[in-house]
């Protein structure tokens, strides 16, 4: 039953030899083999590439419960397959990758599941070191984000999040994988805004019906600022009367040519305590290439423009490794933004994502150790500011193996960020692409309803994508 279920894994055995710079071709026909066994109570699997050989152990876990007993023996074949291979691959070519052979998106949970099997902290990262060869920087990194994330309030079934999208922009950017386009003459804005409007009212009902608390409000894109000043008023209006009382309301104004006096104002009296101004890099020969159609004195004025305001909490989003730009590049990014000085930061280290403008025309990636330094100038800007690292995330094919990790003054991370990052809170998610989650902790389980993408499909299904999240959390059949 394992091995027949390990057969199914290679798309994640093939992110394990990527770490390590081998192509994909290495698995048509497969470069690599394993064999699983069971002696003495534990899972026994070898990996060879006709050469070396490396084997790794590891006990087989009994639970009491036959379905939790299957997962949690599925669970731990597979990261024993995948850590063979690693230690096989790092046998080989002498490679350490900075997160060793971690390759899922939040490399919290490690140490999350240390804690829960009553490790201290110290402990699992330590745990991390010598069981998943992180490197002990990374390791640090990550029980310094723990640390600052004990500190918030705590997740729990009672409470929910939700996340209103607004999928549209003034351009695409070239690495952008999101559901959103253009928004052009706006011929689809105001019927999107119809629908949105409608499932608003759909899902006020639903986090009511199921007698969750409300948590955090998060309004992404797109970019929302994109839509003008009294369609962003009545958006805003019309959230806060069917969700008020969040401990945390954000909206993201990542475009600067798109922020008017108007907007802020109309955010600002909307109660919205945190927005997100995201210039990604602050040289305009690199915003022209990633067509981001701004540029950089935009960025300044559109901060200055959110202080007069009286926006007290801002975000600025950068990307490491973007085409084209060198260590002095993104050295001048750090320098506009510890001028602006940010409540809170977050450091992406780009990733060509499929369905991305560079993927399309085969952009490589970045140089990795010059991605390293450029999120070590990252972490050092946001220490200077006086930040900590309180979330972070991987995807797959960054630039040399880095990650994203969002920076915060004390009392500024964004709670939402932290949910849906570490997946401990439901998230009630309308708009087109919007992904609803219920989380079932115990059972290392979540289960999910997908509002479609496509915004024509959205607009005319809105009530098909509300019937969707209450068979989820209510088991309502339609």
């Amino acid at each position: 039953m394992i091995t027949t279920y390990l057969e199914t894994i290679q798309p994640e055995l093939m992110t394990i030899t990527r770490l390590f710079g081998i192509s994909d071709d290495a698995w048509t026909p497969p470069r690599f083999t394993f064999t699983m066994e069971e002696s003495d109570g534990r899972y026994v699997c070898r990996f060879t590439d006709g050469q070396s050989l490396a084997e790794g152990r590891v006990p087989i876990p009994d639970d009491a419960d036959d379905r939790l007993r299957e997962l949690h023996r599925k669970r731990a074949a597979r990261r024993l397959c995948k850590q063979t291979l690693y230690d096989l691959c790092r046998q080989v070519t002498g490679v350490h990758p900075p997160w060793g052979s971690l390759s899922g998106v939040r490399p919290t949970h490690m140490i999350y599941e240390g804690l829960a099997a009553g490790l201290s902290l110290e402990q699992a990262s330590a745990r991390l070191i010598r069981d998943f060869d992180v490197t002990e920087e990374k390791a640090r990194l990550l029980e310094e984000i723990v640390e600052v994330q004990r500190q918030l309030p705590p997740p729990g079934d009672e409470s929910m999040d939700v996340y209103v999208g607004i999928p549209f922009c003034t351009t695409r950017c070239a690495y952008c994988s999101f559901s959103s386009g253009e928004i052009g003459k706006g011929r689809l804005v105001e019927p999107y805004l119809t629908a949105l409007l409608e499932e608003l009212e759909a899902g006020s009902r639903l986090l009511r019906d199921t007698g969750r608390k409300l948590r955090a409000v998060y309004v992404g894109g797109g970019t929302p600022t994109s839509l003008d000043e009294d369609q962003l008023k009545r958006l805003l209006d019309a959230l806060m009367l069917r969700f008020p009382g969040a401990m945390e309301y954000t909206v993201e104004a990542g475009r600067p040519d798109t922020i008017t006096p108007g907007k802020l104002r109309a955010i600002r009296g909307a109660g919205v305590g945190r927005i997100s101004i995201n210039p990604q890099t602050m040289n305009d020969r690199t915003l022209q290439i990633i067509g981001r159609a701004h540029t950089a004195r935009q960025v300044t004025d559109a901060y200055a423009m959110a202080r007069d305001a009286g926006i007290h909490h801002i975000n600025m989003d950068v990307i490491a490794g973007l085409p084209g730009e060198t260590i002095s590049d993104f050295a001048v990014t750090m320098d506009a933004a510890r001028a602006l000085a940010p409540e809170s930061l977050t450091v992406h280290t780009l990733a060509i994502k499929r369905s991305s403008r560079l993927h399309l025309e085969n952009a490589p990636l970045p140089d990795g150790q010059a991605a390293a330094t450029m999120v070590a100038m990252g972490l050092e800007t946001a220490r200077s500011l006086g930040m900590r690292p309180y979330y972070l995330y991987r995807q797959k094919y960054m630039a040399g193996n880095q990650e994203n990790v969002g920076y915060a003054l004390p009392g500024h991370a964004c709670q939402y960020n932290v949910d849906i990052m570490e997946e401990t809170t439901h998230i009630l998610a309308m708009g087109a692409g919007g992904i609803s989650k219920r989380i079932y902790p115990e059972e290392g389980h979540i289960e999910r309803a997908p509002n479609v993408s496509n915004i024509e499909q959205y607009i005319a299904r809105v009530g098909e994508m509300a019937q969707r999240k209450r068979v989820l959390f209510l088991g309502e059949n339609a």
